[in-house]
């Protein structure tokens, strides 16, 4: 490899990937489901909001609903 590249010369593109890209989002949770996200991200190594994100994105595929019958 070389040490140094010219890169002047390069044109930019966009990015193909743009459109899959995560997007910050603000969202108000209990204490207890954050505690319960992160002590399962100490046990398996993964970060917390990924965790979250996963379990959303599987409930998503599986099309499952919440109970919204209030007792």
């Amino acid at each position: 490899m070389k040490k140094e590249y010219d890169l002047s010369k390069m044109k930019s593109r966009r990015n193909p990937y743009a459109s899959k890209l995560k997007r910050q989002v603000t969202i108000r949770m209990s204490d207890d489901v954050i505690t319960y996200f992160k002590e399962m991200a100490e046990e398996t190594g993964i970060p917390y909001q990924s965790l979250i994100n996963l379990y959303l994105r599987d409930c998503m595929a599986h099309d499952r609903k919440p109970d919204l019958a209030w007792r």
